[in-house]
């Protein structure tokens, strides 16, 4: 069974910067295409980074580029958030998810992390 977890999240204030990882395990994690989910209170989940299985390719939203960076280490089995400059409507649940075969989505995901919170304060 894969599992993914993920860690890192925390409290900061307007303009600090967190690093998300995301450690994987139980599959192959170099055939998975990952992605980074947010999902602030009583809104839906939205995309904010993914990356291909080979990480040589990466797409953000508009929210989030410029400011975010999504990496792998396949010789680790993690994957990466870099989150700089981070303002306060970026507060919410941080989730990681996997899929094979296609680039993961909220609806299309095959696994998904149990989340970590962060918060961003003025």
């Amino acid at each position: 069974q894969v599992q993914l977890v993920e860690s890192g999240g925390g409290s900061v204030q307007t303009g600090a910067s967190l690093r998300l990882s995301c450690a994987v395990s139980g599959g192959a994690f170099a055939m998975y295409n990952m992605g980074w989910f947010r999902q602030a209170g009583g809104k839906e989940r939205e995309s904010v980074a993914r990356i291909t299985y080979t990480g040589d390719a990466t797409s953000y939203p508009d929210a989030v580029k410029g400011r975010f960076t999504i990496s792998r280490d396949n010789a680790k089995n993690t994957v990466y958030l870099q989150m700089n400059n981070l303002k306060p409507e970026d507060t919410a649940v941080y989730y990681c998810a996997a899929a094979r075969g296609r680039l993961p989505s909220t609806t299309t995901s095959d696994y998904w992390g149990q989340g970590t919170q962060v918060t961003v304060s003025e």
